[in-house]
């Protein structure tokens, strides 16, 4: 069976997360790349570069910038951006929904379905994946339904209280 290209997958991504995502690309191309570029010009200036260690720190530094300048453009063209404010308000989950659900033991949880490049770290608990299992799952599903979620701690029921969209 052919696999789908890596570049041909879909990827979704909030209004909200595609301006974070983009301001962290304008910082470093504006701000800390000439920051940085500068400080390499000053670290040559000084003469001998094969044991200039600012010289060649500067370079790294560089180099790294460079390389997330360019992961970032390359992520930034390859999304499609949905703004949740703006779509036909349903009581279905779908990408950018905020879901509350409520566990087994009747604890409810609230979060937004987002893409995997929004979250900030694995502890971010408001937001989770729509590529996620507990995304998988509840996409499509209804206020009211009832959805198992398979982890390898074990399979966990949850059941729909409230679709948002904000």
């Amino acid at each position: 069976m052919a696999q789908t290209p890596k570049s041909a997958v879909k990827r979704y991504i909030t209004k909200e997360g595609y301006e974070r995502l983009r301001e962290r690309f304008r910082f470093l191309l504006y701000e800390q790349r000439p920051r940085v570029t500068h400080e390499v010009q000053v670290a040559a200036a000084h003469g001998d570069r094969s044991e200039n260690y600012e010289y060649k720190l500067g370079k790294k530094k560089l180099r790294e910038i460079d390389g997330e300048i360019f992961r970032l453009q390359k992520k930034l063209e390859s999304f499609e951006v949905i703004d949740p404010t703006e779509r036909e308000k349903t009581d279905r989950v779908f990408f950018g929904a905020t879901v509350t659900v409520e566990d087994e033991e009747g604890e409810e949880s609230t979060f937004q379905i987002v893409g995997s490049d929004e979250l900030e770290d694995a502890s971010d608990r408001q937001r989770i994946s729509y590529e996620a299992p507990m995304g998988r799952a509840l996409l499509g599903k209804q206020e009211g339904d009832t959805v198992t979620v398979r982890r390898p701690a074990g399979d966990l029921e949850l059941t729909i209280q409230k679709v948002e969209w904000r």
